[in-house]
């Protein structure tokens, strides 16, 4: 599956990885690690090598993917962006005077 897929998947399923790349990543690597160890026994480390090994989609692919989906689609954007924009279109009507 393609990282934009993933992504996708990840954003409609769940609203409140919207706005956090941390918990986003997570979810992915989550669901990717499980072809590779058995979850229950596994250590950082065991994450580490496979991460190392590039067997996990990267964290800034990741990142890039949710920011293109979000700006292609923005029913996937979080409630940050859109409280950000609410406060900057505020910001902006005071300065022009609106």
């Amino acid at each position: 599956m393609k990282t934009k897929d993933k992504v996708r998947y990840w954003l409609t399923k769940h609203e409140h990885l919207r706005d956090n790349d941390y918990k986003l990543c997570c979810n992915i690597w989550n669901q990717e690690l499980k072809e590779y160890i058995i979850m229950d026994n596994s250590t950082a480390r065991d994450f580490l090598r496979i991460y190392a090994l590039g067997k996990l989609t990267s964290a800034p692919s990741i990142k890039r993917a949710r920011a293109k989906l979000q700006e292609e689609e923005p029913e996937l954007r979080g409630s940050k962006y859109k409280l950000r924009k609410k406060t900057y279109n505020k910001e902006w009507r005071k300065i022009a005077g609106v």
